[in-house]
């Protein structure tokens, strides 16, 4: 993975869209929650809603509508006051999310400094 802080391989597509995902927790039992992404790329996206905690480097399955995307874990980020999670994910498949998306989409988003 050849990311550079500040810099993206993509650039991120603000979108919210309602997705359900799969995975196996340590003990390998099954997890199946609903979540929504925030902002998809063509081979990845971050998460919000998540309600159990994931790990860098776990293995996800995301359904979109009929399609399942398989991705990979590669940070997670507790949200301050609640019991929520927000993740991001680099696909592991050769997958799309099958959408048609215009370039007035597109949105370079980087966190913003604290003032």
């Amino acid at each position: 993975m050849e990311t550079m802080i500040g810099k993206r391989r993509q650039k991120r597509i603000k979108m919210v869209l309602p997705v359900r995902i799969h995975w196996r927790d340590k003990a390998n039992n099954h997890i199946n929650e609903l979540a929504h992404t925030l902002d998809i790329t063509p081979d990845g996206a971050r998460l919000g809603g998540i309600r159990q905690e994931l790990k860098v480097g776990d293995k996800v399955m995301v359904q979109y509508r009929q399609r399942k995307l398989q991705f990979q874990v590669v940070w997670v980020t507790p949200l301050s006051g609640t019991r929520e999670y927000q993740v991001g994910l680099e696909s592991v498949g050769n997958d799309s999310w099958g959408l048609e998306l215009s370039e007035s989409d597109v949105a370079d988003i980087r966190p913003q400094p604290v003032r």
